[in-house]
């Protein structure tokens, strides 16, 4: 292969007939996509493998598709946590990338637009970031999803500057992926589908070309996090086929049942404790509802207010969440994400600002898409806490 003066970490590995480079970047690094380019221009390559699954494939070469988002769609598929995610890991890139003044992923670009210009195919090898999330939330103690929470709004929050070389020299280690790094560093449970999973698909996704491509010389284009174990797997024994390792990778854990049926309980215990109240006392069964309404949908409220949704929002909140606390088959998030939506819709323009607004704190609020975003979480968050604590005071008033 040609010598290149690119001090990027890389290695090449043999595949049956197939040779194959890794290439690690770094996303918002200027000399990985320097790097990338130079190598393509080589020529040594027939075929250039990218870190990317075809919906973030999709969302690079299209970002403008952002602004043709369905937003009672995503309400209805219950996609709004997913969505939020997406937002707040692209902002935190994006501002590095400001910083640093280079496009997030520019070095993917830079892959699939000089593998275009020399007529070479583009290899999508990385699992779709929709399955690695769910993985990740499904193998993740419930506890420890707070703290995920917390660490995705602090990338967000956080005006600290990180240099150019440090960024570099992360390179040098075991891991740069996301924002989630820290995490999947002390989390075992974080690592294995946020990392380790993701290598060994992409390692089966290479060796599946190998075979069936009848490529000479593929050069693969991932970060630097994800090198080690792709080696690692590349170079070890092959004891299954790589379709059957891909399928087992793809597949979604079953749900936890706990989830689906705690609501029920809950419901059934308020509704019992109502019963009970009036049993005893009407008087008292009507302040055990009070409680309810007041506690419930006051909190609701709040989670409005923090949202800076429209009063007419704010109202909807405290109404409708005592009602939808007891019918687990609807959340009050919804309800006030529609009325949010419907008193104040997004224009084309607060569509085509979302990815740029929601870099910067303020912006998650000023624009009309995400702070709909926000009233829908703020909202549930706020019901959801209610329920229990009104749940508590109604027991407390019971024995007392």
């Amino acid at each position: 292969m040609s010598e290149t003066p690119t001090q990027e970490p890389r290695f090449t590995t043999q595949v049956g007939d197939t040779r194959i480079t890794v290439l690690g970047t770094a996303h918002v690094s200027r000399a990985s996509a320097d790097a990338v380019q130079e190598l393509i221009r080589s020529r040594d390559f027939d075929a250039v493998a990218v870190e990317l699954c075809p919906s973030r494939h999709n969302a690079l070469v299209r970002p403008d598709d952002l602004a043709r988002m369905d937003l009672f769609q995503v309400l209805r598929q219950g996609k709004v946590p997913m969505v939020t995610a997406s937002l707040a890991l692209g902002a935190y890139q994006q501002r590095l990338a400001e910083q640093f003044g280079i496009e997030p992923g520019a070095e993917m670009r830079v892959a699939i637009h000089e593998a275009q210009a020399d007529h070479l195919p583009v290899l999508l090898i990385d699992r779709e970031v929709g399955t690695t999330l769910k993985r990740c939330y499904r193998n993740v103690p419930w506890w420890q999803r707070f703290s995920l929470f917390g660490g995705l709004l602090a990338g967000v929050m956080s005006k600290e500057k990180v240099s150019e070389e440090e960024i570099e020299r992360l390179k040098e280690g075991d891991i740069l992926e996301s924002t989630f790094t820290q995490f999947a560093q002390e989390s075992q449970s974080l690592y294995e589908p946020l990392i380790a999973e993701r290598d060994r698909y992409m390692a089966a996704r290479l060796r599946q070309e190998a075979s069936r491509g009848g490529y000479r010389h593929i050069l693969a284009v991932v970060g630097a996090g994800h090198m080690k174990g792709i080696q690692a797997d590349l170079q070890a024994p092959c004891t299954d086929s790589p379709q059957a390792v891909i399928e087992a990778l793809d597949r979604e854990p079953p749900a936890a049942r706990w989830p689906k049926v705690l609501p029920w309980v809950v419901v059934a215990l308020i509704l019992t404790g109502f019963a009970i109240g009036f049993y005893r006392n009407p008087e008292l069964g009507w302040q055990l509802v009070l409680d309810w309404v007041l506690i419930n949908g006051g909190l609701a409220a709040a989670g409005a207010l923090i949202a800076a949704a429209h009063p007419l929002t704010v109202l909807s909140a405290a109404l409708a969440a005592p009602l939808t606390s007891l019918n687990p088959t609807i959340g009050v998030g919804f309800v006030t994400a529609a009325v949010e939506t419907w008193v104040r819709k997004p224009n084309v323009g607060d569509f085509a600002r979302l990815k740029k607004d929601t870099t910067h704190l303020g912006g998650w609020w000023s624009n009309r898409v995400s702070r709909i975003l926000l009233v829908f979480l703020f909202t549930t968050l706020g019901s959801a806490i209610g329920t229990y604590v009104a749940g508590f005071r109604i027991f407390d008033r019971l024995i007392g």
